[in-house]
């Protein structure tokens, strides 16, 4: 059994956006993977993200600080990391820490896209 088994992500580009899927559960083992996913993409200049949480089953402050890691170099190159499909228990945990008032969580893949346009 991998130290990683229970955990994928995969991403995808669609204009200018990013697309990042996390599956499973995100946590200390899991985080750096999720990690080098963002890193691959900031450094490929792509910098409007969407991280689409619909299959994201747990989350820990390990996966939480990959978000917070990352979300300043992003904004320092003008772009932005949303969230979009979160469950109602990785919500839970997002706005406990306050996360809410951080990102912009939206329900749909779709409403975050269009928050890059508007």
């Amino acid at each position: 059994m991998s130290k990683n088994e229970g955990f994928k992500v995969s991403r995808r580009d669609d204009g200018n956006l990013t697309i990042v899927y996390p599956q499973g559960f995100l946590d200390a083992h899991t985080a750096p993977d999720f990690e080098t996913e963002l890193q691959k993409a900031i450094e490929g200049g792509r910098v409007q993200i969407i991280v689409n949480c619909r299959d994201l089953d747990y989350i820990s402050s390990a996966g939480l600080g990959v978000f917070m890691g990352c979300i300043e170099q992003v904004r320092d190159l003008g772009g932005d990391i949303k969230i979009s499909n979160l469950v109602p228990k990785v919500y839970h945990v997002f706005e406990l820490l306050g996360f809410h008032q951080l990102y912009d969580l939206t329900p749909t893949e779709e409403e975050a896209a269009g928050k890059f346009t508007a």
